[in-house]
């Protein structure tokens, strides 16, 4: 499933010295998003996917059509092996089996001893999926580079009781980015998607808010666990917090210009997967909405 990638080093060097020089604005944010987008197309990172069944299929192609590489290896046999070689992973508590929740673990462990970049997507969690809950209480120990859910999914998470639809979000994203800062103990970074997506980041101490994309997106399977799947194939490419925002923009962008071709669900699945793929610097440059709205407070930010 996925290409050779031996020319590339599995996890390039970043040098974010210049970023954290650079005075924080809107325009530095969007040259770096433009600039992980240039090194995804580069580098086609591969990506180790402990996904569900819903999702899988989807995952795979919205990560090919970005540019990524996808490898759905979910054994726990397989785990160790493949976790210590991919350029990032991606595990999503979608549809767990016990098989997948020892891969995950084995996944998981692996790649924070070996540094390399992971994303967790917290699916379902709350008080009535308590089993794969507890599972991401656990998975916390191993520093997931990134957290990225639903508003619901995020709040739970960071210890707020919300009431949650299955899997679906009951809650606004702006309504819980204050209350997801305590996840920044666990994460350098926190994505919540929604309506607006907000990005917290523990680098630049920052909130960033993302908009764009269509109504249209959560009433197509599986979009939302491809989006964590595409943020960690940006996370192999360059620093969490632009990796979390450039897979948002990417995927605001898609949504957005799909909308505008067509207004019916099944030619939007196809208008959205082609967009992309056929994302370049001048989309983003012209479409991008990226605005920093708030600064975190130093003690959110604490160990």
């Amino acid at each position: 499933m996925h290409n050779n990638h031996a020319e590339y080093p599995a996890h390039p060097p970043i040098d974010s010295t210049e970023v954290l020089n650079t005075p924080m604005t809107d325009q530095v944010l969007l040259d770096q998003v433009i600039s992980a987008w240039t090194l995804l197309q580069q580098q086609q990172p591969l990506v180790q996917c402990i996904s569900n069944s819903v999702a899988a299929n989807y995952v795979a192609n919205i990560l090919l059509a970005a540019g990524a590489s996808p490898a759905m290896i979910d054994h726990p046999q397989e785990a160790q092996g493949f976790a210590a070689v991919c350029s990032a992973l991606s595990i999503n508590l979608g549809t767990p089996t016990l098989e997948q929740m020892q891969a995950m673990y084995i996944a998981a462990e692996t790649a924070h001893l070996q540094r390399t970049p992971w994303v967790l997507d917290p699916v379902g969690y709350g008080s009535v999926l308590q089993w794969r809950s507890q599972a991401a209480d656990q998975l916390l120990k191993f520093k997931p580079n990134i957290i990225r859910g639903n508003a619901s999914e995020i709040s739970a998470l960071a210890g707020h009781q919300t009431q949650t639809k299955g899997v679906d979000s009951t809650l606004s994203s702006r309504q819980v980015y204050l209350q997801a800062q305590s996840l920044l103990q666990h994460s350098e970074c926190v994505a919540i998607s929604g309506v607006s997506d907000y990005i917290l980041s523990k680098k630049y101490q920052a909130v960033i808010q993302i908009d764009g994309g269509s109504a249209l997106q959560p009433r197509v399977t599986a979009t939302g666990c491809a989006l964590g799947a595409l943020t960690a194939a940006y996370a192999a490419v360059t620093d969490s917090t632009i990796a979390a925002i450039a897979a948002h923009v990417h995927f605001a962008i898609a949504g957005q210009l799909a909308a505008v071709k067509t207004q019916q669900l099944g030619s939007f699945n196809v208008a959205f997967l082609d967009y992309i793929h056929a994302m370049d610097s001048q989309m983003i440059e012209q479409f991008a909405q990226i605005n920093i709205i708030d600064i975190l407070p130093p003690l959110s930010l604490q160990l």
